[in-house]
């Protein structure tokens, strides 16, 4: 099963505590955040990574290489521009070679099953398959909705405060949705999975309450860490 992890992002407002690096390589009790990522895929049966590297991606490469170290073969595809995460994924399609793949963000991580994730995908015959996650205030965010196990509403914005459930940023993909993605700049979010509904793609999803921590801001980096320090997150 191979895996493509998104991580050419520029980490803008991290830069107060972590201004050597990509974001995805800040380091916690001396290894880089993405380290700690990829032996979780490892764990569940991932065997191939894919990194989309931009931003300083050649300090990523230099420390993962081919990946043999860790068990896992991996490969590198440059952005020479920021693409957005679709046109990042589109960059990385070539080195896709399964029918189905996984996508993931490099700088957020979940203590979640992802064979969950593609039983729901077979199950239901998708094209797609996303996770929620649960937050207390929705107005923060583009609300993602599902009837049963199919995503009916995405990214939609309401000034209302009360709970609901929001794009957790990990999807998995059949390869075919790859020949769909414009060359250039393109979003996930914004563009591809609204256009993909509106065409009647089957799109599902399902919700993870469990640990999940994104480290684009300085307090949850520092959560992280301190939850490695514990022994929360171990390989």
């Amino acid at each position: 099963m191979q895996a493509i992890l998104l991580a050419g992002g520029l980490g803008t407002r991290l830069r107060s505590v972590v201004n050597d690096r990509p974001k995805p390589m800040a380091l916690a009790k001396g290894k880089p955040f993405m380290e700690y990522l990829i032996h979780e895929l490892a764990k569940q049966g991932i065997t191939e990574i894919i990194f989309a590297v931009g931003y300083k991606g050649s300090m990523v490469e230099d420390y993962f290489k081919d990946g043999a170290s860790f068990g896992l073969q991996i490969s590198y595809a440059y952005e020479e521009e920021l693409l957005g995460t679709a046109g990042a994924i589109k960059n990385a399609g070539r080195f896709v070679h399964d029918e189905s793949f996984l996508v993931l963000n490099a700088d957020t991580f979940y203590l979640f099953s992802y064979e969950k994730l593609w039983q729901l995908a077979a199950k239901e015959q998708t094209d797609m398959a996303l996770v929620l996650r649960e937050v207390e205030d929705i107005s923060r965010y583009g609300e993602a909705q599902l009837l049963g196990n199919r995503l009916v509403g995405f990214n939609e914005k309401t000034s209302e405060k009360r709970a609901g459930t929001i794009n957790g940023g990990i999807y998995w993909m059949s390869r075919r949705l790859l020949d769909e993605i414009p060359d250039g700049k393109v979003s996930l979010e914004n563009e591809m999975i609204p256009r993909w509904m509106k065409e009647g793609k089957k799109i599902g999803g399902l919700v993870h309450d469990g640990y999940f921590i994104d480290i684009g801001i300085p307090e949850d980096y520092f959560r992280f860490r301190e939850d490695v320090e514990k022994g929360n997150i171990v390989w």
